[in-house]
């Protein structure tokens, strides 16, 4: 096992950054407009109706356009201004300590025949706090499970399964939402502009998703993983420097209370208004759920005034937050993490920028889309392929972004050929892209996961996590791709405005 991960962890250090990547990317795009435009495919332009040419963007004419539109690339790629808006009120609620507050209230309330259900709850919901789930839920996870003369190490096993194997299930809308939707909006764009998807096109699987999770996680923790752990690796940390489930205060507990309330409040008062007949949340038609209603436009402001209100709330009842300088803090704070997303982002854009432009992508998605057909593939074959695919290019590639901006531009144009809807495909991809998380040594947090083990087991290392987090891993791939197939077969709504056939 040591020997093999040691061949992963060095194939992808080979690999380089993602930012640079889409850089060669981009490069890759620009020669091969030059290679092929010129040739008659034979195909027809499903945008326009007329034959398909590839443009070579070398061409001075071509190649003009596309400089000067650098920053208009950039500044309308969409999932930029979705991802950094959401992050604003986030960003407010965890400096102000609410998120913290509220994941130890959920955690010390809990029995012990239900702890590992709720530990995984807990760090699915956590998903809303960006990567706080990593630095809080997990080692809360052992440290609960030790105070409750359980494991521990089974206890941060179903914390990182539920942050990091289940990252795409959600209970509550997160910034992930808006960044995959705007992604799969701009490779839609490539056959299809007049096309609008939802935010929310895949919250109600990725919500019956997370029950799944909890269930499976639950099962494995508490029949396989603790078992093993019992057996093999005994407790033998400094018990007396491991850190310590704090109770919330009686002052904290109340801030707690006021802010959910408040929370509850804003969304009750805005149901109310939606509610009504002619509101100005619905559209012109009076539905509230389709793609043009104001209602669902404005998730990404929701989600961001519905952390803002309860953030504040918390902040100054608790002392947090002393003045509007500490407010402004949090968001700055919130926009530091976001460095390298916005450097990736603009390199992210010029890549399909160019793919667009060029024609090459509508090329890639007529031809795949014809050798799938001949290949006569079940359309459900068809998208566990891209679930194993996705699954297998996340052990390299961590970046949840950065890996659908690099696969949407071929995989959502191709199967739209196929008559599968971009919802379907990108819910197969977020499959595909939470379930192996948990088993490469080159995600960004996998090291600081293995330290919190040595806390408990001092032999722990890169190998015991990964024994450790297998059975998820494996469990999780395999059953909720199934899992997919059975909504699909059932005609379960995906989420909002969102169907399985395109066209729609």
């Amino acid at each position: 096992m040591q020997g093999f991960l040691n061949a992963v962890e060095r194939t992808g250090n080979r690999l380089p950054d993602p930012a640079v990547l889409f850089v060669l990317l981009l490069m890759l795009v620009l020669f091969a407009s030059y290679l092929f435009s010129g040739i008659d495919f034979g195909l027809t332009d499903p945008r326009d109706g007329k034959a398909l040419a590839v443009k070579n963007m070398l061409a001075p004419e071509n190649f003009t356009v596309f400089v000067s539109g650098l920053v208009g690339n950039f500044t309308a790629f969409p999932p930029l201004g979705v991802v950094l808006v959401s992050l604003l009120g986030i960003g407010v609620a965890e400096h102000a300590g609410f998120i913290n507050a509220g994941l130890r209230a959920m955690l010390s309330v809990t029995a012990k025949s239900l702890l590992t259900p709720m530990v995984i709850t807990v760090a699915i919901l956590s998903h809303a706090a960006s990567d706080s789930g990593y630095v809080l839920v997990i080692p809360l996870g052992g440290v609960i499970f030790y105070a409750m003369g359980r494991h521990p190490l089974a206890g941060i096993a179903a914390a990182f399964a539920g942050v990091s194997g289940g990252f795409s299930a959600t209970f509550i809308p997160t910034s992930l939402e808006p960044m995959l939707t705007g992604i799969t909006q701009s490779a839609v764009n490539i056959l299809d502009p007049s096309l609008a998807l939802n935010t929310l096109n895949n919250y109600f699987f990725t919500a019956a998703s997370a029950l799944l999770l909890i269930s499976v996680g639950w099962f494995l923790t508490d029949k396989v993983v603790e078992p093993r752990l019992l057996a093999s690796a005994p407790v033998d940390g400094d018990t007396k420097d491991l850190p310590k489930l704090e109770a919330l205060t009686s002052t904290e507990r109340s801030a707690l209370w006021q802010a959910f309330l408040a929370m509850l409040i804003g969304l009750g008062v805005l149901i109310a208004f939606a509610l009504q007949a002619g509101s100005a949340w619905r559209a012109p038609d009076g539905s509230a759920t389709a793609a043009a209603a104001p209602l669902m436009r404005s998730i990404v402001p929701f989600i961001f005034f519905f952390f803002l209100l309860p953030g504040l709330i918390y902040g100054y009842r608790v002392g947090t937050f002393k003045s509007h300088r500490d407010v402004i803090q949090g968001m700055s704070k919130s926009m530091g993490t976001m460095a390298y997303y916005i450097v990736l982002a603009f390199f992210i854009a010029q890549f399909i920028a160019a793919f667009n432009q060029s024609n090459l992508g509508v090329l890639l998605a007529l031809e795949g889309a014809a050798w799938l057909r001949e290949a006569g593939l079940h359309a459900k074959v068809t998208i566990v392929g891209l679930i194993f695919l996705t699954a297998g290019i996340n052990i390299l590639i961590g970046s949840a972004s950065a890996k659908w901006a690099l696969l949407a531009p071929v995989f959502v144009p191709m199967f739209m050929q196929l008559g599968i809807s971009p919802d379907l495909t990108q819910a197969a991809y977020r499959v595909g892209d939470s379930t192996t998380n948990i088993i490469t040594p080159l995600m960004p947090y996998f090291p600081l996961v293995v330290v919190f083990c040595q806390r408990y087991v001092k032999s722990s290392g890169v190998g015991t996590l990964v024994a450790l987090m297998l059975p998820y891993s494996i469990s999780f791939l395999i059953l909720w791709s199934l899992f997919l197939l059975g909504y699909w077969s059932l005609g379960l709504p995906l989420g909002t405005g969102a169907s399985y056939v395109y066209p729609a």
